[in-house]
């Protein structure tokens, strides 16, 4: 069975590892560069530290979420919302594994968030992609969306930046 729901601390290292698979992938450079260049510290910041408690997270604790869509137990695609400011938060690593894409997998998790942000009380969701050739299928889902093309928000390597009023 297929279902998308909040991830779980023992799935963090298997989202970690279909994201930089994906981006290999996607991006045709080795898994080491893609290491290099993201180190995912912000989904390790769900781990829970020795004691028990929650660490601060960019996520959970944030007035964010962090969803996965698990295939039979096996994490095969990923997707979050983290705060960036009290009315604009970030639709962050929104990834899925080849053989769940254009499904409809992608664009249900995406409207997953963004209810989720609406309740959360944002006003704005941006988000950022690497490469508009590259990722133009998940371009062309996040314009189906009502996201539109903005100027550069972040100081990521990315080269595509959008926004959608929510």
């Amino acid at each position: 069975m297929i279902e998308i729901t909040t991830i779980k601390l023992h799935q963090i290292e298997e989202v970690k590892q279909i994201i930089f698979a994906i981006c290999s992938e996607i991006f045709q450079v080795p898994e080491e560069v893609i290491r290099n260049n993201d180190s995912l510290s912000d989904i390790d910041d769900m781990r829970s530290p020795p004691g028990g408690r929650f660490a601060p997270s960019h996520y959970l604790d944030s007035k964010g979420t962090f969803l996965v869509l698990v295939d039979d137990d096996k994490v095969v695609g990923s997707g979050g919302i983290r705060r960036l400011n009290d009315e604009i938060c970030e639709l962050k690593r929104m990834w899925l594994l080849k053989d769940y894409r254009g499904q409809g997998f992608g664009k249900k998790m995406a409207q997953m968030l963004l209810d989720f942000a609406k309740k959360a009380g944002y006003k704005k969701v941006r988000l950022d992609c690497g490469d508009e050739q590259k990722q133009a299928q998940a371009v062309k889902l996040y314009k189906q969306l009502g996201f539109y093309v903005i100027e550069r928000y972040n100081d990521s390597l990315c080269t595509v930046f959008m926004e959608k009023i929510l």
